[in-house]
């Protein structure tokens, strides 16, 4: 697919959510067939277990608080520790593989819930884009971060004709 849409000019771009796992639920098995525990943050497939998430867990209570938000549970979903280099390698691994198939670049979920360095070095681990997808030589990803709309309404009559 990614060959195909390359080749007309198609670009893709993957969102990837690579802050948190998932919350606690029963044991469960992924699409491709992975299993995973997540009530004790066993993820076997990646893997990542309970060492790899932030520790003690805590809840985000206070939205000015960046320790907080970059190192608390987002609405209970386990929070990836990036301070570790293993945790930023099988990140970067991840990002790579889908360079590798093509992909020109990544929208970066939850990306205030990072510390911006770990962010960064995760960002420089990656490759060049693939040249057998039409891309030119020493092209970098295109990445760009989730942006939060605090929910201020636009007045309508702005816009009206």
């Amino acid at each position: 697919m990614s060959r195909r849409c390359n080749a007309v000019g198609v670009r893709i771009f993957v969102d990837v959510v690579i802050n948190h796992s998932t919350g606690n639920s029963q044991s469960t098995v992924g699409t491709g067939g992975s299993k995973a525990d997540p009530n004790s943050m066993s993820y076997p497939a990646i893997p990542f277990d309970t060492n790899h998430f932030h520790k003690p867990t805590c809840s985000i209570n206070n939205w000015n608080d960046p320790v907080e938000i970059r190192n608390c549970e987002l609405v209970g979903l386990h929070d990836l520790d990036h301070a570790q280099p293993y945790v930023r390698e099988k990140i970067i691994e991840m990002l790579n593989r889908l360079i590798d198939l093509g992909v020109a670049g990544f929208r970066v979920d939850a990306a205030k819930h990072m510390w911006p360095h770990e962010l960064q070095m995760m960002m420089e681990g990656m490759k060049n884009l693939n040249t057998d997808y039409g891309f030119a030589p020493n092209s970098k990803p295109f990445v760009y971060q989730e942006v939060i709309d605090y929910g201020k309404q636009i007045e309508e009559d702005k816009f009206s004709t």
